[in-house]
């Protein structure tokens, strides 16, 4: 477990317990008012920053939650594997019995329950993939099994048949995980500040001062979007842009990603995110997307796109969904906040991440579980459970679980989690009028109590 930790983090101090954080007042961390102006007063603020050490929070996980196995890691691959190909096997029959010469129902009936029948399928085979995503997903953190060969090379089958780039996006998902909710380093879901989004402030004297820069200064979907932000078909339709396109478009234009300056993607060795090292590794990431467009092209050739749109790409969509709707709720919530450097550290950031309830066995606990995968992202799924219980105990009233319906949060956050104000240590998402509904108690040290160093993950072959 210590080995573990010490592949992030260099602890450097003991910080308080919660207990006692939670009767402190704070004096140096930046705080910002509804309107965007600093305040040095804590009346009415009400969120005060954890002071847990990596330690604390490693230490009262049971040790044997932190054991890996390829074996029963590989179990969960089977499973998933069978219910796709129960899937597979029962939607290759809907035609001959569901259609316009239906052997069961046939005309127009027969046709309507067919569609409805692959709409079943599509829906249940994507649910599945996402499984396999995220078992996927786990080799890239080494919590399949203790053996980076065998994990690297799982990773690298099941991502590629999936459409991602395995060790790309591998390499940027640790540094996610290093720097999860900092304003200028995390990777995805980076909330947009005031500025960016061209809102004035609310201050008249502050508004005058930027009217210039704010007029002319918006691209026409901009225009669009504040005009018609209230209409919830216009929040619907962009949520149906990014439910089916949000994930493609991250790893493709770095939708939702840090700005670093110039053009992002996970496919270009020459990528900001990247440095030579990782050379190999994204040209290999490149050769297993080819293989699979490759596979499917051959696919259509000898049997028909309309089978590959059936069959793989429609589930794909659907996979595409829950990744970009479980991603987006669990870092995404008007309650959690976001940090600049005077108020960051690993821990802090692991803890600004929300737990839900999103198919639980099927997505194997992503959702219900993420706090912990967080903490120490190397301990498998099927102890993540047991670690989270033992987390729940340890962190009180810092552990963010919500039981609202996901469809429920995921309207609410896009509709609520507008802007995050462009000064201050501690940032919580604001509405289109500027109201945030937590704000930030005030903290006699900023120091987080850990030296932060790149995750072992970054440098795996």
């Amino acid at each position: 477990m210590a080995a573990i930790a010490d592949a992030t983090l260099r602890q450097r101090g003991p910080g308080l317990k919660p207990e006692a954080q939670l009767s402190r007042t704070a004096s140096t961390v930046s705080v910002t008012s509804d309107s965007g102006a600093s305040t040095g007063s804590s009346d009415s603020v009400d969120f005060i920053p954890p002071t847990f050490t990596i330690k604390e929070l490693l230490g009262c996980i049971p040790k044997h939650c932190f054991e890996r196995s390829a074996l029963r890691s590989g179990s969960y691959i089977a499973a998933d594997l069978a219910l796709i190909a129960m899937w597979v096997f029962a939607a290759s029959h809907i035609d001959a019995h569901f259609s316009k010469q239906g052997s069961v129902l046939d005309g127009v009936l027969g046709q309507f329950v067919g569609y409805a029948l692959w709409a079943g399928y599509t829906f249940g085979a994507g649910l599945n993939a996402v499984g396999l995503w995220v078992i996927a997903h786990e080799c890239g953190h080494q919590a399949f099994s203790p053996s980076k060969t065998i994990n690297n090379a799982v990773g690298w089958v099941l991502h590629s048949a999936l459409l991602v780039p395995y060790h790309s996006w591998r390499i940027s998902h640790a540094k996610h995980h290093a720097a999860t909710g900092h304003m200028t380093r995390d990777q995805v879901f980076v909330p947009k500040t005031r500025s960016q989004r061209k809102i004035a402030p609310a201050s008249e004297g502050e508004l005058k001062a930027q009217s210039e820069f704010f007029e002319g200064n918006e691209s026409a979907f901009e225009k669009l979007d504040d005009l018609l932000e209230d209409a919830p078909i216009w929040t619907l339709l962009n949520l149906i842009v990014q439910q089916l396109f949000g994930w493609p478009a991250y790893l493709i234009v770095n939708a939702s990603g840090q700005k670093l300056g110039r053009w992002t993607n996970h496919f270009d060795p020459n990528s900001p995110i990247f440095t030579a090292r990782h050379t190999k590794q994204i040209i290999a990431s490149d050769i297993g997307i080819g293989l699979t467009v490759a596979a499917l092209t051959t696919w259509a050739h000898y049997a028909s796109w309309t089978d590959v749109v059936r069959y793989y790409l429609i589930p794909y969509l659907w996979v595409n969904h829950w990744l970009v709707l479980i991603t987006y709720l669990q870092h995404t919530d008007p309650t959690l906040p976001h940090y600049r450097e005077g108020a960051f550290n690993f821990q802090r950031g692991a803890l600004c991440t929300m737990d839900r309830n999103v198919f639980g066995l099927a997505f194997h606990g992503i959702a219900e579980t993420h706090i912990c995968h967080h903490l120490c992202s190397a301990i498998p799924h099927y102890n993540a459970w047991e670690a989270t219980e033992a987390l729940k105990q340890k962190l009180g009233p810092y552990y963010n679980k919500s039981d609202e319906f996901f469809l429920t949060s995921l309207w609410n956050s896009y509709s609520q989690c507008r802007f995050v104000e462009d000064e201050g240590d501690i940032v919580f998402y604001k509405n289109k009028n500027g109201k945030s509904i937590r704000k930030v108690a005030r903290s006699d040290s900023s120091d987080s109590g850990t030296d932060l160093a790149e995750p072992a993950q970054d440098d795996i072959i």
